[in-house]
């Protein structure tokens, strides 16, 4: 009968994750700082210029709102 093979104790299990942890990291690609600032800018950007879209899609629909249920009451 053939021996199986032991697991490694958890102790090493966990080096061995660890190890591998700090390999994966040393293969990141880190953006520079202006690629960053640039790309901060440009979310912000997109953000703001949805929500003016936004509020200006609610204040026009409830500007119809209420020019449809002005018109029914008189």
């Amino acid at each position: 009968m053939a021996e199986a093979k032991k697991k490694p104790n958890v102790f090493s299990r966990i080096g061995s994750f660890f190890r591998s942890c700090v390999g994966e990291m040393k293969k990141i690609t880190w953006p520079t700082p202006k690629t960053t600032t640039k790309n901060f800018l440009i979310v912000i950007t997109v953000i703001l210029i949805a929500g003016l879209f936004i509020y200006a899609l609610d204040r026009g629909l409830y500007a119809l709102l209420n020019l449809v249920m002005a018109t029914g009451t008189h």
